[in-house]
């Protein structure tokens, strides 16, 4: 029975999809596969059994992903899972950028045991004035799963809206309202908009894109909204924006040292993805993932190795990982056809530097083939499925 090792709690509706046909639990040893939510795994020592990890939300930097493609340990995320959590959460922070509601409530809790508590109340909300989010222009950096719901979100509650993402996906853009509008690039965004929010990966690229040279480009009294990663935004820059009243507001869900108590900045204590329906649905993708990957070697969802998805029949199964080079797939074939097997089904795509193929038979591979395949230079791993 294969091992799968749960790095955090993870919700039962997921793990219940496993237990009977797998080990799973937090004390497994030479764990098969991973489950993990926020726990870090970089300095973890990894089992030679491990053939995969799966994370139970959208980013992986808890992950050593280069690590992983080295040693052939496929990585999945679950993209789109906690999609509707991190969306609202964003039309929260949008309320809390525009209108100090949390300074109104902190306020109103230090007239705890006052007399005409109602009358000091009519006369001290003025300190607490703010701004309606309708007819206001909102850019949205990065259109995927969560900045698409948030772009129509905002639509809704009478926003302009403007988005750019370079890397937009046709699926991704069929599913904006078509009353938002593209952005040249991100300087447009920086340039024309009343608000900012941040829905992108956290890359050597996106690194402290939100910075004193980007926020110089910005409207006065700009507000940002940062509910995708800490390394986005370079922390002194908005300080200092925020001391100059170049930004009105900064809200993120990811506190530092740098972010904690400073006036102008509202740090949410990480809950983008804290529900139990977004919890559940993570845990419920990440095992069906797994599953499917155990079982027959179906790849979906994965960040160091391509999609690649055969529909499981009764033919046997040989599932190849390779360097993404020129003459990989005759060499494979050839390897089949050298022992007079015929090949069935056959599936390949490329990710970047590696590939993937799945080749189904009409007799199951023997030790002969396998050391064939692994004697191929640029293949580095070889799995079958009888």
């Amino acid at each position: 029975m294969l091992k799968i090792k749960l790095m955090n709690k993870i919700a039962e509706v997921g793990t219940d999809i496993l237990v009977g046909r797998y080990e799973v639990g937090e004390k497994v040893e030479n764990e098969d596969a991973i489950m993990v939510r926020s726990a870090a795994l970089h300095d973890m020592p990894f089992s030679k059994n491990l053939r995969a990890i799966a994370r139970c939300g959208a980013g992986v930097n808890n992950i050593p992903v280069d690590k992983c493609t080295q040693e052939g340990i496929v990585v999945f995320n679950t993209p789109g899972a906690n999609a509707n959590a991190v969306k609202e959460l964003a039309i929260a922070a949008l309320i809390l950028a525009s209108r100090d509601v949390i300074g109104g409530v902190k306020w109103v809790e230090t007239l705890a045991g006052q007399t005409d508590v109602a009358k000091t109340v009519e006369k001290g909300k003025a300190a607490f004035v703010g701004h309606e989010l309708a007819g206001k222009t909102l850019g949205v950096v990065g259109l995927g799963a969560i900045g698409g719901m948030v772009a129509n979100a905002a639509i809704s509650l009478g926003m302009n809206v403007m988005g750019y993402d370079p890397y937009i996906t046709a699926k991704a853009a069929w599913s904006l309202a078509p009353s938002v509008r593209q952005a040249a690039d991100y300087n447009e965004i920086f340039q024309k908009c009343d608000y900012i929010t941040l829905h992108v990966p956290a890359t050597p690229q996106t690194k402290n894109m939100i910075n004193a040279q980007s926020i110089a480009q910005m409207k006065d009294g700009v507000r940002i909204l940062n509910l995708a990663r800490a390394d986005l935004v370079d922390a002194a820059a908005v300080k200092a924006a925020l001391a100059d009243k170049k930004m009105a507001a900064y809200i993120t869900d990811f506190p530092t040292e740098e972010t904690v108590g400073v006036a102008g900045i509202t740090a949410i204590p990480h809950l983008g993805a804290s529900t139990v329906e977004s919890e559940d649905h993570c845990a419920v993708m990440a095992a069906q993932e797994l599953d499917e990957f155990l079982s027959c070697g179906n790849i979906r969802n994965s960040v160091n190795f391509p999609s690649v998805s055969v529909p499981r029949s009764n033919h046997p199964r040989v599932c190849v990982m390779n360097k993404n080079v020129p003459n990989m797939l005759s060499q494979i074939t050839a390897a089949f056809s050298a022992k007079n097997i015929n090949i069935e089904n056959f599936a390949n795509a490329s990710k970047g530097d590696v590939a993937y193929t799945i080749v189904e038979t009409n007799v199951a591979a023997d030790e002969n083939i396998i050391a064939t395949l692994n004697a191929i230079d640029g293949v580095f791993g070889v799995r079958i499925f009888a």
